[in-house]
């Protein structure tokens, strides 16, 4: 038996999440069906760096496997790519030792969101969030820093998400304003971890920041209160993308 780790990437447009679920279209259950067919027909559980929702997207998402069959990883990248559908995509495949863990083993996550202020677009409808007025984004680069650090990020979880521990670090945050299109704005979070929501919550949170219904000192406040209920609306999926895993 062999374990092999993959970075993939996938379109979430379509499907119902990362997450394996009954009856509904799943990333997590189109890799498990490939890879079934691969190992001879024998069932394949295969463990993510972490999962994302209904509607995000992943540039470079990890996993890892075991396999019973002999193949060698050019052969395992082509026969997974042969048996995937199209909005999924193995990018490299590598043998790791035995006790690898795509998730545990984790050191940081970096996540993209992505905004357009200008024009309506709708090519770009499921890929970037449609936000389509002004914002103040030197305010909002102001208030991204509020969130670097070690915090308690109980205001910006799902409230159905128990966890014992919200706390986690940020250690790098960056506002980005595309030269040649400066209706694109690009938000980017690298931290050891991130809650379900986490990013989205904040991102909600730095858009009314932009609107000037918040200012950048706003955030102390809010993350302090460790309350849901202080901080914004969940910002939409479509503009939210698993960039980075490191290890």
């Amino acid at each position: 038996m062999k374990r092999f780790l993959i970075t993939f990437s996938y379109d979430g447009s379509n499907f119902n999440g990362y997450q394996k679920q009954p009856k509904l279209r799943t990333i997590q259950g189109e890799m498990e069906k490939a890879l079934k067919k691969i190992n001879n027909n024998k069932k394949v559980e295969i463990q993510a760096s972490g999962r994302t929702d209904k509607g995000v997207h992943a540039l470079n998402q990890k996993a890892h496997f075991d396999l019973d069959v002999e193949i060698d990883e050019n052969k395992l990248k082509m026969a997974l790519n042969t048996y995937l559908p199209d909005d999924i995509h193995v990018k490299t495949v590598e043998e790791v030792s035995d006790t690898f863990h795509a998730r545990y083993n984790v050191q940081a996550k970096e996540y993209m969101y992505l905004i357009n202020v200008g024009e309506y677009d709708p090519l770009e409808r499921n890929y970037v969030y449609q936000y389509n007025k002004p914002l103040d984004v030197v305010e909002m680069e102001r208030a991204l820093k509020y969130f670097e650090g070690e915090h308690d990020f109980t205001s910006f979880v799902c409230t159905q998400d128990e966890k014992e521990n919200y706390v986690r670090t940020i250690t790098q945050t960056n506002l980005i304003r595309d030269i040649k299109n400066t209706n694109k704005i690009t938000i980017l979070f690298v931290g050891t971890g991130f809650l379900r929501y986490m990013v989205r919550n904040m991102i909600g949170t730095l858009i009314k920041v932009g609107e000037g219904k918040l200012k950048a000192e706003d955030i102390i406040p809010i993350i302090e209160k460790k309350d849901r209920k202080s901080a914004c609306p969940t910002a939409n999926p479509e503009g939210l993308y698993l960039r980075n895993v490191f290890y």
